[in-house]
């Protein structure tokens, strides 16, 4: 149902059942799927692609263009997954020929003035709660909660599962299924409290915290504890990931815990 007082590009191509309040402006080739609801004073540029029942409120600007010097007009994309909803005043630029998209995954919460930036891949059931930042070129697995007013540097990775506390600034990677605060950033614990949450049990939390004692709380360095966890700890999904997440990073790894005593 589109409102008189919007603009739809004759190009775009909306699906049934998509609502489309007034004062909203969607360009061509913008893709939108069924069951989505588009809220009043809504943005939707050129190279969207947005899922079924998502809900995008007032105000947010969907696939604008990089704030990157080096874009020179080439065709990109932003990507945003079923059931995702998307509050007042984010904004989600579309992607570089770098990887030639931003993508949000399905059924995420991206709150009120969000930015992700060109070249972002984020994975499902997302929450990033207000203020948060995607500068370019970021990797966020599935079920990652960023706290307000996080902001993360270009080209980080943050693993499944991970947790950021408000105000926080990532200028390095962060592994799976930890809790990550202070400053510098640094590890104070996993997320126990979201595992449980998703079914994670007693055995496979210890068996989580167990690893990280060793990466986090030993003596050893990041090369010297990867080789300890494979040799000692019984391979594992969880295990594998997150050795797999340490040898792929690309900027380091955050500080271990650090004591405030």
């Amino acid at each position: 149902m589109n409102q008189p007082l919007a603009y739809v590009h004759p190009g775009a191509k909306i699906a049934k059942n998509v609502v489309i309040e007034p004062f909203t402006t969607i360009h061509n080739n913008v893709e939108i799927g069924e069951g989505t609801w588009i809220g009043s004073n809504v943005t939707i540029m050129e190279g969207a692609r947005i899922g079924k029942n998502c809900n995008i409120f007032p105000g947010a600007v969907i696939s604008g263009v990089p704030q990157d010097l080096k874009y020179n007009g080439e065709e990109t994309l932003a990507v945003i997954g079923n059931g995702t909803t998307i509050r007042e005043c984010v904004t989600i630029n579309r992607g570089t020929v770098d990887r030639m998209k931003t993508v949000i995954g399905k059924n995420c919460l991206i709150m009120a003035y969000c930015h992700v930036a060109h070249d972002c891949i984020v994975g499902d059931n997302c929450i990033f709660s207000n203020n948060s930042t995607l500068a370019g070129h970021i990797n966020v697995g599935d079920f990652v909660i960023l706290a307000g007013m996080a902001a993360v540097h270009q080209f980080c990775s943050i693993g499944n599962h991970a947790f950021v506390t408000g105000g926080s600034l990532v200028r390095k990677d962060v592994p799976p299924y930890v809790k990550a605060a202070r400053e510098p950033l640094s590890y104070v614990g996993i997320n126990s409290v979201g595992l449980r949450r998703r079914g994670y049990g007693t055995e496979k939390i210890r068996e989580i915290q167990d690893i990280y004692r060793i990466l986090f709380q030993s003596k050893y360095n990041n090369t010297q504890a990867a080789r300890i966890i494979e040799a000692e700890m019984e391979a594992t999904p969880e295990r594998d990931e997150i050795l797999q997440f340490i040898r792929d990073s690309q900027r380091g790894i955050m500080k271990g815990y650090v004591s405030t005593n």
